[in-house]
């Protein structure tokens, strides 16, 4: 990828306030792959009803952070709080959207079987969807666009299809926080405006929305906050981070090339390619 990014116009580093409490609290944590560290003594406090978007180079541990947050990953060391409790006690109130390259495809189920995945933890893996979890699922088909799809095979569909489905199936959760690990990287325009449309309107409503990208153009102008993560905290503050050379240069280093009209180009590979874990980071 190949992101023009202005000179700094930042003034201040604190988070945009937000009505609510803290939904996510991190502290110390570090956690990584055998003995490889992807992230270490990470501090963090993410409000309720924020729309937080973490950036970062390749390795740079934001997926490593966001499964950690969703408990799917055990921390090395630390301590994570969501919604007031350690982590994974409130489970079902959080819904984690994986990226793309991490789905089998291939594998035969509907669409509309798909989005019904998300009532899960409300009816259990052996309970039977009722007309709320029906209509929940229609809703978030409705909302997506994929509606008219619902009976088709998860594999028949566009890239930028399946992310939607795979929002939907966040939405049908109706969850107080979504994790999100590239929802918009390599769809096209309109599914990004859509997807990114949803999200702000779940933030208004008082959801907390976390979501890696590499998209800067995207984190600067459709989030409210920003964390930029280079194996650690680099910086946590509003959007307009993103902007800042110093924090572009402290988060990806050698990637980065100076213009002579004092912007710089980024250079970072928006899709992973390391080979060992997680896709990885």
């Amino acid at each position: 990828m190949n992101e023009r990014v202005a000179p700094s116009v930042l003034e201040g580093r604190t988070p945009s306030s937000h009505p609510g409490g803290r939904a996510v609290t991190i502290s110390n944590i570090s956690a990584g792959y055998g003995e490889r560290a992807a992230i270490s003594d990470i501090t963090l406090e993410l409000a309720q009803g924020s729309l937080t978007a973490i950036f970062g180079p390749n390795g740079g541990g934001k997926s490593t952070l966001l499964k950690c947050i969703a408990a799917l990953m055990r921390p090395w060391s630390g301590t994570i709080e969501v919604l007031g409790a350690p982590v994974g006690v409130h489970a079902a109130r959080v819904a984690y959207v994986p990226q793309a390259e991490q789905v089998d495809w291939s594998f035969p189920i509907a669409v509309d079987e798909v989005v019904a995945m998300g009532r899960t933890p409300r009816i259990g893996p052996l309970g039977r969807a009722g007309a709320a979890d029906r209509a929940a699922v229609a809703e978030a088909l409705e909302r997506v666009d994929m509606a008219d799809l619902a009976s088709r095979q998860i594999g028949e569909l566009s890239g930028g299809q399946r992310r939607r489905v795979f929002i939907a199936r966040a939405l049908a959760a109706d969850p107080e926080i979504y994790l999100l690990d590239e929802p918009v990287t390599g769809v096209d325009p309109v599914t990004q405006e859509k997807i990114m449309n949803i999200l702000d309107a779940e933030a208004a409503r008082g959801r907390t929305v976390i979501a890696t990208t590499h998209d800067l153009a995207c984190a600067a102008q459709r989030f409210h906050d920003v964390v930029a993560l280079a194996g650690r905290v680099v910086a946590h503050g509003p959007a307009q981070l993103v902007l800042d050379r110093e924090v572009l240069e402290k988060t990806y280093g050698g990637h980065l090339v100076p213009l002579a009209d004092g912007g710089v180009v980024l250079l970072d590979d928006p899709h992973h390619s390391h080979g060992s874990h997680e896709g990885h980071e």
